[in-house]
């Protein structure tokens, strides 16, 4: 047999090893320190590009061409084109490049002076990455976040980093090029970033850009995913456009047949899709929602449409129907309003007072923290939901006559500053510094602090996620169910607010603004005024939530210092308070012909020695159960206060000044616990006030 010289065989093996290598998927990841891997113990190992390799397996060669400090700007302090990296980039030769660059050109030395060549630098950067490599695939990244940690944050670097996003989304738009957004995939993740700056993610944060992108290039995105809030027996908000949307594959056909309608739609590069369907009347006959893949079929069951409201704040809004009192009677009765659905997104550690498990830590830092889904009203569901927004719902279901869908999502002893979104907070200078230190930050009260180092406790890291710190239940648990229409929201919060009335009041309209901007809707906002107890600021707060009413349009406020316990923040009688809210957006969403509120300050005259106040909704004003008018109060010029004789004259209420006595300021219900007892005919009762006399 004829036998092959042994150098031939190694001539042979080594033009198939430079063959295969000649057959690799070179992939180049252009960019700054985040690319390089700054601040990582071994960045040739953990750096996003290194664990990318890893994901995309041994049919790619991926290389990291990472400069810290790198400005895409030629006329930056630092540009990327004038580095060893773009020599090396350029002899590379890719097939795929993936650029993430910007973050650099906020930088006072770069984006106030060369603004203007941002784009025009960009664009020769992908025409010369195109020129050398002719047919690479280029996508260019929408910039990892820019944390409220770094030095010069609030002074125009926030500003020019979110022009420099849009620059970066237009210069995408311009090349038709894919634009993977790196700002979404971490912008929720503080946590995953450790250095002082808050620009670097640790590896952690690598892992995630790294899957990011991986999803991007490969356009495995997990198949066919819907959002939580997609399940069986869900409401669908009626007279809007039904939209139903989730992530697929990049470039999946998803077909969804709803009622008499079938759309199919393909999932984008980014692995999202969306079919809207026409605005619908309420229907009560129970509907199915079919979605397909190639490969997978989702089926939705029992589905109504009429109006869903959204149930959210902390405690008191927690509160189950189970612990009310009148709780058996209701819970013996839910077979008969089957036409109301509940959701309760309930969060999967509560606030107690205890360490939190590892899983417990895991669960918040994932803001995989909140699960749940859509429950007939039997029972069960009913005796674990939110008692407010239960009575609320089961009223509109019978005033309104069609179906009606709740959603609970409360936390207890969540400050407000925790339900608003990162965004919102870093755009307003006054807001911007509670993300500082938050654990010792007096923008929480003490007791939400305290609260949360109990919970905290076992937490290796500084950056900890927890229902208390600001944004988190925005970011855990609202923001997961945007845009899902809803016909409104009430609210009941502010007990971990109530020491700190002033800035609740700056914060309140920051909070109601920036739900209606994600939702693109002006929502009406129906709120619960606090209870009376024996807390002192618990007046000056309550005075505070009156004086909303006008700053905030679409808005109502009902009152429930009636209903409070002197020691007790969780007094048990809460039916009215859902009935009351009920009555508030019948008369104003629905408008019915219902009183809406008790009676609300108007004006006062002051004529000799008389006080005469006007009030809204003051039609049978009267002293409740008979008894004689109490509550109001004079502050004198010395600045003390004094219990003055009031009656009812008509729908007004005239006091008389002591003898002696300089009236600065006339007050009602100015007791932390209240007694007052002024009330309209429809037996609502009068909000707590102090007005100065004029």
């Amino acid at each position: 047999m004829y036998k092959r010289p042994f150098c031939f065989l190694v001539m042979i093996l080594w033009a198939s090893v430079c063959y295969a290598q000649q057959r690799l998927m070179k992939v180049a990841c252009i960019g700054n320190s985040v690319t390089y891997g700054w601040g990582l113990k071994d960045p040739a190992q953990m750096s996003y590009p290194a664990l990318l390799q890893q994901k995309l397996g041994d049919q790619y060669e991926v290389r990291n061409f990472g400069h810290n400090g790198a400005t895409l700007l030629r006329k930056g302090h630092n540009p990327y084109f004038k580095t060893k990296e773009f020599q090396e980039l350029l002899q590379f030769k890719p097939a795929i490049a993936v650029i993430d660059l910007g973050l650099n050109d906020t930088d006072p030395r770069d984006f106030p002076n060369y603004r203007d060549h941002f784009m025009v630098d960009y664009n020769w950067l992908i025409d010369t990455i195109r020129s050398m490599s002719p047919g690479v695939k280029i996508f260019i990244c929408r910039l990892t976040p820019l944390f409220t940690g770094h030095s010069r944050f609030m002074s125009s670097t926030f500003d020019w980093y979110w022009k420099v996003q849009e620059k970066i989304r237009k210069v995408a738009a311009a090349n038709n090029l894919p634009l993977i957004d790196l700002y979404q995939a971490l912008h929720n993740r503080p946590d995953v970033f450790t250095d002082a700056a808050t620009l670097h993610p640790n590896e952690t944060g690598a892992g995630i850009i790294a899957q990011t992108i991986y999803q991007y290039i490969t356009g495995k995105f997990g198949g066919l995913q819907l959002p939580p809030v997609f399940t069986d027996n869900m409401v669908l908000q009626r007279d809007e456009p039904v939209k139903i949307w989730g992530k697929a594959n990049a470039g999946a056909a998803i077909t969804v047949k709803f009622m008499t309608n079938k759309q199919t739609v393909i999932a984008g590069y980014d692995g999202k899709w969306q079919v809207l369907f026409p605005a619908s009347k309420a229907v009560s006959a129970p509907q199915v929602i079919e979605i397909s893949s190639l490969s997978t079929r989702v089926t939705i069951r029992n589905v109504l449409i009429g109006d869903v409201w959204l149930c959210s704040g902390q405690s008191n809004m927690y509160f189950p129907l189970s612990q009310t009192t009148g709780a058996d009677s209701l819970l013996q009765n839910t077979d008969s309003l089957q036409p109301l659905r509940l959701f309760k997104y309930k969060p999967y550690a509560e606030t107690d007072n205890r360490p939190w498990t590892n899983n417990e830590l895991r669960k918040a830092n994932e803001l995989d923290f909140f699960s749940g889904s859509w429950q007939l009203n039997h029972k069960k569901a009913a005796a674990d939901f939110s008692v407010v927004g239960y009575i609320f719902g089961a009223r509109l279901l019978k005033e309104v006559n069609v179906p009606v869908g709740l959603i609970e999502v409360a936390v207890g002893g969540s400050p407000l500053i925790s339900w608003v979104s990162r965004y919102a907070l870093e755009a307003a200078p006054l807001f911007e510094p509670a993300f500082h230190n938050w654990r010792q930050s007096d923008y929480l009260m003490q007791w939400c602090r305290q609260r949360a180092d109990v919970n905290l406790k076992n937490a290796a890291s500084p950056f900890q996620r927890h229902p208390y710190d600001p944004s988190f239940n925005f970011e855990a648990a609202i923001e997961k169910l945007i845009p899902y229409p809803v016909k409104g929201v009430i609210w009941y919060q502010g007990e971990s607010d109530a020491e700190n009335a002033e800035l609740y009041q700056k914060l309140f309209p920051v909070f109601v603004k920036d739900w209606r901007n994600q939702w693109q809707k002006d929502l009406p906002f129906y709120y619960v005024q606090l209870s009376s107890i024996n807390r002192p600021s618990w007046n000056y707060f309550r005075d505070v939530q009156r004086n909303l009413i006008n700053q905030v349009d679409h808005c109502g406020m009902v009152v429930t210092s009636d209903l409070g316990d002197t020691a007790d923040v969780h007094y048990k009688n809460k039916i009215p308070v859902g009935n009351r809210l009920a009555g508030l957006a019948l008369n104003k969403t629905y408008h019915k012909s219902i009183t809406p509120s008790g009676p609300l300050f108007q004006s006062l005259k002051k004529t000799g020695n008389q006080i005469r106040i006007r009030f809204q909704y003051a039609t049978g004003l009267k002293a409740a159960n008979g008894r004689s008018l109490e509550g109001f109060e004079i502050m004198s010029g010395k600045g003390a206060f004094i219990k003055v004789p009031a009656v009812v004259k008509a729908d007004e209420v005239i006091i008389t000044i002591p003898e002696g006595v300089h009236a600065e300021k006339v007050a009602y219900a100015w007791q932390p616990f209240t007694r007052a007892n002024l009330v309209n005919g429809d037996l609502l009762p009068a909000s707590t006030f102090i007005e100065p006399v004029k």
